[in-house]
């Protein structure tokens, strides 16, 4: 694959972020509270640092959104970056964190960067060139009925208590199996074909807009649980194998 300059800086960042998590990993960090009680540590601001550097110095005229130093700049290109999606994990010290690094061109996004450092996985894609995991092509499972599908649920907390969870539940009980392996790692698996869908109800465009492109250029298909595109202001997730997408959003919705 010939990647474009813009995936080649972001797995560049990637990797710079991923020597500092290595470095600071299982050590003792102070962690504060953000306003939202969601955790931060050195690890994150540094990590971001380091993702902001490259990027910086590669594309000066790009805008910037970041987990922990927010949105700066302005024009067509948006890197919307998460330097430790999953920083709870990364405190208790089991490797189920990654870096999530996305370019957003005029609202679209087109590139993606998913990478767990300590799991042991780099996924990344770019709008018309196809998905990659450890540089081996991701292609979506071909799983075409509800009953015979692996879904994978994760931050439903919305959806338990809101008017949509018995109609999550009656697809439960019609699935094959149902698991929760959360974060970044269900994504990369319904990329992988391993599963075929994904449901979370409270989520971040930070937390998922590197896995949009790696999921739908392995074939797959991502948008709200309502079926609305997936933009800025996202908080809910339906992924799935394309096949699945319109038979769960009947069911779900």
């Amino acid at each position: 694959m010939n990647h474009s300059a813009e995936l080649r800086a972001a797995l560049e960042a990637a990797g710079a972020a991923a020597r500092v998590i290595r470095e600071l990993y299982a050590k003792t960090l102070a962690v504060r509270l953000k306003e939202d009680s969601s955790p931060v540590t050195e690890a994150d601001l540094r990590a971001e640092e380091a993702i902001r550097g490259v990027l910086a110095s590669r594309f000066p005229g790009h805008a910037f959104y970041g987990e922990e130093t927010g949105r700066t700049g302005s024009g067509d290109f948006l890197w919307l970056v998460d330097p430790i999606d999953g920083t709870k994990a990364f405190v208790r010290g089991y490797p189920m964190f990654s870096t999530q690094i996305a370019l957003m061109r005029e609202g679209t996004l087109v590139l993606g960067v998913s990478s767990a450092p300590l799991y042991g996985e780099l996924a990344y894609a770019e709008r018309g060139h196809g998905a990659w995991l450890n540089d081996r092509p991701l292609r979506v499972s071909e799983v075409a009925t509800i009953e015979a599908a692996s879904l994978s649920a994760g931050n439903l907390r919305t959806l338990a208590t809101g008017p949509g969870w018995g109609r999550f539940g009656s697809v439960v009980a019609q699935v094959n199996r149902i698991r929760g392996y959360g974060d970044f790692l269900h994504y990369h698996l319904l990329a992988g074909g391993k599963i075929d869908a994904v449901v979370e109800s409270d989520v971040n465009i930070l937390d998922i807009a590197a896995l949009v492109t790696v999921v739908e250029e392995a074939g797959g298909r991502f948008t709200a649980l309502d079926g609305t595109p997936v933009g800025l202001g996202t908080t809910t997730v339906l992924a799935t194998n394309s096949r699945l997408h319109g038979l769960l959003l009947a069911a779900l919705g």
